[in-house]
């Protein structure tokens, strides 16, 4: 795949020497690094895989990138996301990104897109770069992207990082590759999957995909052959091993298939939002109620089900902790009939272990929502965030 260019544009004396160790590269040379100057790459997301593939586009010469993302820094980003600083703490991550990416190369074009993507501005956004690159961390962005891509004719070139895992591939129908739907035809259960921010992310794991994804851009550039398209690439970086999954078009998936049944976008938060009671057995407790609840004296047991390690950075007294993966082993320590407030980060990873408490003959249990993220912002503000 290569930019649709009537000509790629010449390198000027500064960028030859810059680029020398490419244009000794007879897979790349100055022709190939006319076709970097003269393409156009959007990445979805400046966070933990956005910031090595930016960084790594822009050092290899990429002549405009744009960045779709609406966060601003926190402190919590910079364990992975290395396109930013301490010094960028509560700045926009538009404004971070741009500043780096200016002082690796400033040949190079940033354009920043500070918006959420969604239905009504994808397919106008996308149609105007070469290639994608999705470093999302959610599901609705996920299939966003890809029926955009599909609709448009576009590469995308995929990611996902969790705890110690990354997978990536590069799904590009018009090519006669699969999609990302047919692979993963259906969203899972919103409250059986766990943010990065519940489970945790090693932080070298986003820049070793990252990495692969940032390759794969710059084959797609060049209309290199063995791209990750038809490939889906596994990484554990617990055990340092990787594995490959052939994948293959589905012809009856419902936006690349034989006949497909998705010829525009949808809205994709319903597809992969929360079920409107995620424990319709027990329920969800609120932080404000749940206040007033030991304020009142009730008797009730504190469930923490995060890991050992977020203890230190902030727990609410008087909890029991009992990490989710221990929940079915350890079950037996904790009362049946008592009222049980189950607690996390965030809430998903107490609304699973609601779940499988109320299946397995605990009278009622209850989701605390928003986790002890909510507790620190609405309740008690002298617990850390992170």
């Amino acid at each position: 795949m290569q930019p649709e260019r009537d000509a790629a544009p010449d390198l000027s004396a500064a960028e030859r020497l810059r680029y020398g160790r490419h244009l000794s590269l007879p897979e790349v040379g100055l022709a190939g690094q006319r076709r970097f100057k003269g393409a156009r790459v959007l990445l979805v997301g400046a966070g933990g895989l956005g910031s090595p593939v930016a960084l790594y586009l822009a050092a290899a010469g990429v002549g405009t990138i744009g960045v779709v993302e609406f966060d601003a820094v926190e402190a919590s980003n910079l364990q992975r996301q290395i396109a930013h600083g301490t010094a960028g703490i509560g700045r926009p991550k538009l404004d971070s990104v741009r500043a780096r990416l200016a002082d690796l190369n400033p040949h190079v074009e940033v354009v920043p897109h500070a918006l959420r993507l969604d239905r009504t501005n994808a397919l106008e956004l996308i149609g105007a770069y070469d290639v994608v690159v999705d470093g999302s961390d959610n599901f609705a962005t996920r299939y966003l992207v890809n029926d955009a891509c599909v609709l448009l004719g576009k590469p995308d070139v995929y990611g996902s990082i969790l705890r110690f895992e990354g997978q990536a591939s590069v799904f590009h129908a018009a090519a006669g590759g699969p999609c990302y739907r047919c692979v993963f035809p259906e969203p899972p259960p919103h409250d059986l999957v766990p943010t990065c921010a519940e489970a945790g992310v090693l932080g070298v794991l986003p820049g070793v995909i990252g990495a692969l994804q940032a390759t794969e851009v710059l084959k797609l550039l060049l209309g290199a052959p063995g791209t990750l398209v038809g490939r889906l690439l596994l990484y554990d970086a617990w055990t340092l091993r990787f594995r490959e999954l052939s994948i293959a078009r589905d012809r009856a998936c419902p936006v690349c298939g034989d006949a497909p049944s998705i010829r525009e976008l949808a809205d994709y938060d319903e597809l992969c939002g929360p079920p409107a009671r995620p424990v319709p057995w027990a329920g969800d407790i609120g932080v404000a109620e749940y206040a007033s609840m030991r304020a009142r004296g009730e008797d009730h047991v504190l469930l923490d089900v995060r890991e050992a390690g977020e203890l230190a950075i902030a727990s609410v007294p008087g909890a029991t902790h009992l990490p989710l993966a221990m929940l079915p082993l350890r079950a037996g320590e904790l009362d049946r009939a008592r009222t049980i407030v189950v607690m996390c980060h965030v809430g998903g990873r107490s609304a699973m272990a609601v779940r499988w408490l109320a299946a397995n003959g605990f009278s009622r249990p209850l989701n605390l929502a928003g986790g002890i993220d909510a507790w620190s912002r609405d309740v008690d503000p002298g617990v850390p965030r992170y």
